[in-house]
């Protein structure tokens, strides 16, 4: 009850006190809401800069440097990492391009052959192809070749063997185009099954699947693979999986750098932004404290007289400690609604790419400033408002 009414007089007083009510609230405001424009940009420009990075899979993929021997029991105790994400052997680059070409055309179109599978990061939603004569046709081959899902396409491949030029052809179905977000050349993706008759054909061996003709084929425990194709489950894992090959001695192309430069930045932005911080803090408590101080001297009077009517020395600190709480709460709801102003200009001028921001912030953020603009009030207002505790009630019997 007695702090339902300290708070009620306090009220009453800092309406009453409008002038320099007025001028607190307007001098925290004008700490908070740089503040809070300062904080948007950072969170903003990084978190759309690492949402950028993990959208693309080509930022996690750890590519192989140099031709190497790897078993497939070694790709899969990869694939089973938890820091690693999708695992897949790859054969020899030379042996896996095709000529595709369609029926009603002469002219066919060199492309590469990837292996895919489930899990594939740069398939997104997309079904892998689940038989050997399956394949998914990047945008650009399907562009050039005008094809496009649920065609039927030629592939053709050559060898050289006792000097002569010897090929064989398949029909290949086409179950979707990968768009050119996700791959950017002419390309099918096949199973590794497709890839490695593909190898086997041109170092010829004999291909069951197919019926062609060659020496005997290699058996899967016995095959080795020059590459794989591997993906790191998030951007935290490249640099680990990095370390890791190096340990083996064996030389990895990651973009661990350019992950690199996106946290220093985030990190070299935080100390900037914390050093800010913590002067416009100590800025805005000391014009708290001053505040608090003043207050005291001006409403010595009315101070004195709450005492004689009974009010304690917490009861009188606490109406200080109110009033500075109602500026800082005041200036929070002014310095928001002024910063999504600054945050609706800033993106729209700014902004690179749909679900980018230039600057954001989350529901957390606006109330760790809250707790941050009320906590720092009210521990400067304390501060200064302890000199009450010399305010005697024969002050004001004197004033009566």
């Amino acid at each position: 009850m007695r702090i339902a009414l300290v708070a009620s007089l306090a009220w009453q007083d800092y309406r009453c006190d409008a002038r320099f009510s007025t001028g607190a609230v307007l001098a925290l405001v004008a700490v908070i809401a740089p503040l809070l424009v300062l904080f948007g940009l950072k969170f903003g420009l990084i978190s759309s800069l690492t949402e950028r990075l993990e959208r693309d899979p080509a930022v996690r993929e750890l590519i192989p440097v140099g031709g190497g021997r790897f078993s497939i029991d070694f790709i899969d105790e990869l694939a089973r990492r938890p820091d690693v994400a999708f695992a897949l052997p790859r054969t020899r680059q030379i042996a896996a391009t095709a000529d595709l070409s369609v029926p009603t055309r002469d002219q066919p179109l060199n492309v590469e052959m990837i292996p895919t599978d489930f899990g594939d990061p740069l398939l997104g939603d997309m079904l892998p192809p689940n038989e050997i004569d399956r394949v998914l046709l990047s945008q650009t081959a399907a562009e050039k070749l005008a094809a496009k899902t649920g065609d039927w396409l030629q592939a053709s491949f050559y060898r050289q063997l006792a000097g002569h030029t010897q090929a064989q052809r398949i029909n290949v179905f086409v179950t979707g185009i990968l768009p050119i977000k996700a791959f950017a050349r002419d390309a099918i993706f096949a199973s590794t099954a497709l890839l490695e008759a593909v190898e086997d054909f041109r170092d010829g061996r004999a291909v069951n699947a197919f019926g062609w003709d060659g020496d005997s084929p290699a058996t899967k425990d016995k095959r080795v693979f020059p590459a794989f194709r591997l993906y790191a489950r998030d951007l935290d894992d490249v640099e680990p999986l990095r370390m890791y090959f190096a340990g083996k001695n064996l030389l990895v192309s990651t973009h661990a750098q350019t992950i690199a430069q996106v946290k220093s930045l985030s990190r070299n932005l935080s100390i900037v932004f914390w050093v800010i911080f913590a002067l416009a803090v100590l800025g805005a408590g000391s014009a708290v404290l001053a505040g608090a101080l003043a207050a005291v001297e001006r409403k010595r009077r009315e101070l004195s007289v709450l005492r004689l009517l009974g009010f304690g020395t917490g009861s009188l600190l606490l109406f200080v400690v109110l009033q500075a709480l109602y500026s800082g709460g005041l200036a929070s709801v002014i310095s928001v609604a002024l910063y999504c102003l600054a945050e609706r200009g800033l993106n729209y001028l700014l902004v690179q790419g749909p679900g980018e921001y230039a600057s954001h912030l989350l529901i957390r953020h606006y109330c760790l400033a809250l707790l941050a603009a009320l906590g720092a009030s009210a521990m400067a207002a304390a501060l200064g408002g302890w000199r009450v505790a010399r305010i005697q009630a024969s002050e004001g019997i004197r004033d009566v």
